[in-house]
């Protein structure tokens, strides 16, 4: 790093260090460039009830403390008593903000539906996307794009929030979804910063980040699609995320049809290209859009098993109860394809484990009529019921899971079910 750019940086932690040793206890400290040197935030001292008080503190108070933690449903009960999302204290930091640099997505999600001011301001003169972009928080900044934020606001130090995202931040899989989330979000790419007058391409190269740089100079030196919609179709199916990334930045529809009805994310999803998913969820692509199959995204997933799929779609909170073209839902077809590490995770998302498809069978059910009786639908079997799997349910000729081991000769799968009653 050149001296004059080391020093540059050296000076604004020092600011940041000082302004974290002199705020006040409560305050939780600045959020600072970096990440470096963030104060800790408050214990949290909890009362009888919210309402009265923790420890004599007042509600705003009360909802930053829990704001730190990301704890959401101290959040909303402390909002719903008249705790307000925008005060701050005396470090301006305030639930909204501080859910924007902490990555609390749900929180800010609460925030902004209780009426948050999106281009609020911290210490530093710097929005909620800069302090989510600095840390690398790529769907809190996809969220705060699409509430509107002012995706070009520079801070006190001359940082937009691809500035802070490159040059505070690190060349990992994080940073360069968020990233590729302010490219697709429009933001300015060409201005210099305010100390250094480094473009976020030319702070790429002299940190060395050859992920971000091969993502920026896509951006830079590309030139808009003619049809956008098909270039981000065609992005979709062949999983190029950063060419994705350029098709919304010239105004694809995101949830634009193939000719099979299917949208971008469902694309994605049929082959698993899960970057590609994880900036077209942090732009707010629907999880739950069906094609002319009966399937959506979601749904897909119990089909492949892909856990990383299945999780790169959960912050667009799908909804579990969407059924495909069989009456089922995804844990079915991910217990019947033997998709243990699927049906481990999927179980824990509150997914109904004994609903019954249209062919009278729940996940347990298909598990063993269409499983092998072989380890992994041996897993799956033991996955459900410490879930809650009813074993006594039967399909609509009255036979349980447990007669139909029993004739296919699925030993181990019958001492499984018999060892539970």
């Amino acid at each position: 790093m050149p001296s004059a750019v080391r020093a540059a940086v050296a000076a604004t932690f020092a600011v940041a260090a000082l302004a974290a040793c002199t705020a006040t206890p409560s305050s939780g400290g600045p959020s600072t460039p970096g990440s470096t040197v963030t104060a800790t935030p408050p214990p949290d001292a909890t009362g009888t009830t919210e309402a009265a008080g923790s420890a004599g503190k007042g509600l705003d108070e009360q909802l930053r403390d829990a704001a730190w933690p990301g704890d959401t449903a101290r959040a909303a009960r402390l909002v719903e008593q008249g705790a307000d999302v925008n005060a701050q204290d005396e470090a301006q930091q305030s639930a909204y903000l501080i859910a924007t640099s902490e990555g609390h997505l749900d929180l800010l999600r609460l925030t902004l539906r209780s009426g948050a001011r999106v281009d609020d301001k911290d210490s530093w003169n710097g929005t909620g996307l800069i302090r989510a972009a600095e840390r690398g928080h790529a769907l809190v900044v996809g969220e705060l794009l699409q509430a509107g934020i002012d995706r070009d606001h520079v801070n006190r130090i001359g940082y937009q929030a691809v500035h802070e995202a490159v040059w505070l931040g690190e060349d990992t899989a994080a940073y360069v979804d968020t990233v590729r989330v302010l490219v697709a979000g429009g933001v300015e790419l060409d201005r210099p910063s305010g100390t250094e007058r480094l473009t976020p391409l030319e702070m790429a190269r002299e940190r060395g980040y050859g992920r971000l740089e091969s993502v920026l100079t896509k951006a830079a030196g590309a030139t808009p699609p003619a049809d956008a919609d098909a270039a981000l179709l065609a992005a979709a199916g062949s999983g190029d995320a950063d060419a994705a990334a350029l098709a919304l930045r010239a105004g694809a529809d995101l949830e634009v049809r193939d000719g099979e009805d299917r949208t971008p994310l469902l694309l994605a999803a049929t082959s698993d290209h899960v970057d590609l998913a994880r900036l077209l969820v942090a732009m707010g692509a629907s999880a739950d859009a069906l094609d002319g199959r009966h399937d959506t995204p979601w749904l897909v997933t119990g089909v492949t098993g892909s856990v990383a799929m299945l999780e790169a779609l959960l912050p667009a909170q799908p909804d579990l109860t969407i059924r495909n073209r069989y009456g089922g839902i995804s844990v079915i077809p991910a217990s019947e394809r033997g998709h243990v590490d699927y049906v481990r995770r999927v179980v824990r998302t509150g997914i109904d484990v004994d609903h019954v498809n249209d062919l009278g069978w729940t996940a347990l059910l298909e598990a063993v009529i269409l499983g092998d009786g072989g380890p992994s639908h041996q897993e799956i079997v033991r996955i459900l019921l410490e879930a809650g799997a009813d074993p006594g349910l039967a399909d609509r000729d009255g036979v349980t899971a447990l007669e139909h081991a029993r004739s296919k000769g699925q030993h181990e799968v019958v001492e499984i079910l018999e060892s539970v009653g």
